[in-house]
């Protein structure tokens, strides 16, 4: 019914909480990865890191370690276009620019930006729209730098309670920011954000501190109360505890978002927006679980 995936060969050396604003070892982030694709496709993890319509990546380069997730728009299968297909290609020109040092760590627009313009010079038309969220840990300065188009996004999680966090963009209800490539006919006429659009951030990480970067498939099922609830469970910094609270939230959100009595964030902001809205929001999801840890060869 899941799928998880882990990357790296690094140890977490660090016990959470503390950090001496000198410290002069290097960072980097252990991370683990869950997903549910909605039920059409459920347990299914396609080629290239794609639950559903979601994509992500994980990567690393010389100074800093990368990540990020998409979330394809789901309208563009009533014009017959998979949108999956814009979702992990956009994710898969990331992590190609990162492992092939084209990027700056202090600029994750850029990583967006340069990946979103390579698929615009396709040969191929690639069709369709995705939200997109890229977080960049620098190893040497400590800091997380992050860029965030439409309504994925990420928690920074230290001791128990959330200190950063993406903020979410939106045209107006269930309308996130997102990047599109609409054919010709069609352009105008499709909404489409610019890559500088995205809201950017810079934040001093700590040994310890948690980073969670998820689609709105979590975020619109579960408060962050019962996010911080799940990472309790986190005991220790090793893969196995790691994947075992990555796929424990995910399960969470997946059952929740199935469930037609409960009031979820999604339908509590639906109430907001004057609609008679109840229940969890069928979606799929993509979790992306790390943590910050002693960086090791």
């Amino acid at each position: 019914m899941f799928s998880v995936l882990s990357y790296g060969r690094l140890v977490a050396r660090a016990v959470i909480g503390g950090l001496s604003q000198t410290d002069s070892r290097d960072y980097s982030l252990v991370t683990a990865s869950c997903g549910f694709g909605k039920d059409f496709r459920k347990g299914i993890l396609k080629k290239g890191m794609c639950y559903g319509d979601d994509a992500c990546f994980i990567a690393q380069h010389k100074s800093a370690d990368v990540l990020g997730v998409a979330d394809g728009v789901g309208g563009w299968r009533d014009y017959g276009v998979d949108p999956s297909q814009f979702s992990g290609t956009l994710m898969k020109t990331c992590e190609r620019l990162v492992k092939e040092g084209r990027f700056v760590p202090s600029n994750p627009v850029g990583i967006l930006t340069t990946s979103y313009y390579e698929l615009l010079q396709n040969k191929v038309p690639l069709l369709g729209s995705s939200t997109a969220c890229i977080v960049v840990l620098d190893r040497q300065s400590h800091r997380l730098h992050t860029a965030n188009l439409g309504d994925s996004g990420f928690l920074v999680v230290r001791e128990g309670e959330v200190v950063h966090r993406s903020d979410e963009q939106q045209h107006y209800f269930n309308t996130p920011f997102q990047l599109s490539i609409a054919p010709p006919e069609a352009e105008g006429a499709v909404l489409s954000d610019s890559p500088d659009a995205a809201d950017s951030s810079t934040f001093d990480v700590q040994l310890g501190d948690i980073i969670l970067t998820a689609t709105d498939g979590l975020f619109d099922n579960m408060p962050d109360y019962m996010i911080l609830q799940e990472l309790k469970k986190l005991k220790n910094t090793n893969y196995e505890s790691i994947q075992q609270t990555a796929r424990s939230i995910a399960e969470q959100a997946h059952v929740l978002a199935y469930d037609p009595n409960y009031m979820s964030p999604f339908a509590q902001f639906a109430c907001d927006n004057g609609l008679n809205v109840r229940g969890g929001k069928p979606d799929d999801i993509t979790v992306l679980l790390s943590i910050v840890a002693e960086y090791t060869d």
